[in-house]
């Protein structure tokens, strides 16, 4: 697993953690739990991962159903004191959800309490958990299965499909792909090797949609990209914006940061965002929106300067026309101030019901867009205004990679 995260899945970073790992500094990686724990703590103490990036934890080994919580029994674990010797699900699923990474996988290799082949072993309290916290959890058998070693490959059934299934031969890229590559692969596997027995892996991935979450962008189809492109577009038409930004950056991900659906997603994104924290538009709705970095009078005005004295004149309407904007802007009422701001400006150009065009944002007075633009800057401590927007936009197409939207493919870490 570690040779296959680090040559093939090409993770930034893995912990290791086996018999004859090598220390992390000068630490001990002996899979004991004090060792588990200490890295748990150390690395998840802040969040240090964000949207687009990956986080996987991988466990082989025993697991145990204690007082109806599921325990990861790491080298000393003692199945005769198992709340102070194992190490809970719960424990890892709350440390895995804290580094700030989008998505988080958790895959349990692990046979059932002490290698029984009777009684209920790991899996319901984890599933249950795994749905209330978003992991992606994949799970070697059923909670009522063993979970075999074969002999002839010196490897469990279900790592060795699984590297099967996330490789060159099974080449799944997808969360839904994959589980249904392990369902198949995995008892066909067994039945071949240990005659009339029973292993079936099974994933929870919840909300639906994380199932359409592309694990290996490099084995990703356009049928695949496709799917997650559709439920990016629902949550941005449902204006949930967080999560519409977190599927479009994996869509760009998967197009190594060049797709321009994405792209041009992520900067209507970022508007929306905005506009969300504070319920203003500060600018009148466009029916044929100017583009960023255009040449018109509002893309181009320069930023403005906030004048001690304020200047409420305008070029057709003289002085005092935006007195009343000033008033309202300098009380803090935002929402009339928003109103105020496009009915002031519909005005100047002979437009009604709030409406501006395209040739009318050409045609705008420069003395009125920046006085207008003054006003909301100074009394926003420089939040809002057109010069505001305008900087934020080209901050997010000029250099994205640096902007408030992250569309890399993202860090990449493990823990083995």
């Amino acid at each position: 697993m570690h040779s296959f995260l680090t040559n093939e899945a090409k993770f930034d970073r893995i912990f290791l953690f086996t018999d004859d790992s090598a220390s992390i500094g000068d630490k001990p990686t002996e899979p004991f739990r004090a060792n588990l724990l200490r890295v748990l703590r150390q690395i998840f103490a802040t969040p240090f991962m964000q949207d687009g990036d990956n986080f996987w934890f991988f466990f082989s080994g025993h697991g145990i159903r204690h007082n109806e919580q599921d325990y990861l029994m790491p080298l000393d674990g003692d199945p005769e004191d198992v709340a102070n010797t194992g190490i809970s699900t719960n424990t890892i699923t709350n440390y895995l959800r804290s580094c700030g990474a989008d998505n988080v996988v958790m895959i349990l290799d692990a046979c059932r309490s002490g290698g029984k082949k009777s009684g209920e072993g790991i899996g319901r309290q984890t599933e249950a958990a795994a749905r209330q916290t978003g992991v992606i959890s994949i799970f070697s058998c059923s909670p009522d299965q063993y979970s075999y070693e074969i002999e002839s490959i010196a490897q469990g059934a279900f790592t060795y499909c699984l590297l099967e299934g996330l490789g060159i031969r099974g080449r799944c890229a997808t969360v839904e792909r994959f589980n249904q590559y392990l369902e198949h692969r995995v008892p066909e596997l067994v039945s071949q090797q240990m005659g009339r027995v029973r292993q079936t892996p099974y994933s929870i991935a919840e909300p639906l949609n994380r199932s359409h979450l592309i694990l290996m962008p490099q084995h990703a189809s356009l049928a695949d990209i496709a799917t997650l492109k559709n439920d990016a577009y629902r949550a941005q038409t449902k204006q949930d914006w967080d999560l519409a930004q977190r599927l479009w950056i994996r869509v760009n991900a998967a197009a190594s940061g060049q797709d321009m659906e994405a792209i041009e997603a992520l900067q209507t994104i970022a508007v929306g965002k905005a506009s969300r924290t504070i319920p203003m538009r500060t600018q009148p709705t466009l029916k044929s929106p100017v583009q960023p970095g255009s040449t018109s009078s509002i893309s181009a005005s320069k930023e403005a300067t906030t004048p001690d004295e304020d200047d409420f004149s305008s070029e057709r309407f003289g002085a005092n026309y935006y007195t009343r904007l000033g008033e309202l802007l300098k009380a803090g009422r935002w929402r009339e101030a928003d109103q105020e701001t496009a009915d002031r400006m519909c005005k100047v150009m002979d437009r009604e019901g709030g409406w501006l065009e395209a040739e009318d944002i050409e045609k705008f007075p420069c003395q009125d867009l920046q006085n207008v633009d003054r006003l909301w800057v100074k009394y926003s401590n420089r939040r809002f205004g057109f010069s505001v927007q305008k900087k934020s936009m080209l901050n997010v197409v000029q250099n994205p990679m640096a902007s408030i939207l992250v569309m890399k493919s993202g860090l990449d870490s493990a823990i083995v």
